[in-house]
């Protein structure tokens, strides 16, 4: 199939796809005789695999590390089990830092009267390093 079609299929776009392949994450496609990659159905799945690691939060070396693992019949499911679950602390911390982000936020806006005047506590904070939620 041509990478139209592949696109179709895994919701990808061609740029997306050729990406993935320059950077040797997919098997190499065959080529036809007028010199077009040919992609099949394995191409096809390396490609969902990538898309849906990337979807759960993997980079795109950790999405080639577990596509190297898909690919290893002796692979360990306690190797696969240990990626996701350093990547679920990983995704756990950064939820931690989004909220105290957040409630620094909310904590700055709460104290802007948000009127017509210059003063502005959010400002001031700000450059004065106040509410920081590091």
């Amino acid at each position: 199939m041509n990478i139209s079609e592949v696109a179709k299929q895994t919701g990808l776009t061609n740029k997306t796809i050729r990406f993935y392949e320059s950077k040797g994450m997919i098997s190499e496609p065959q080529r036809g005789e007028n010199g077009y990659r040919r992609y099949s159905q394995k191409q096809v799945n390396e490609l969902l695999m990538i898309k849906r690691s990337r979807l759960v939060g993997f980079s795109l070396d950790e999405s080639r590390e577990l596509l190297d693992l898909s690919r290893d019949p002796d692979r360990k499911s306690a190797d696969v089990k240990e990626k996701a679950e350093q990547k679920l602390a990983e995704i756990d911390h950064q939820i931690q830092e989004l909220l105290a982000m957040k409630q620094s936020l909310q904590s700055l806006i709460s104290q802007c009267p948000g009127n017509n005047q210059p003063g502005c506590p959010i400002i001031d904070a700000l450059t004065q390093g106040e509410g920081e939620a590091r």
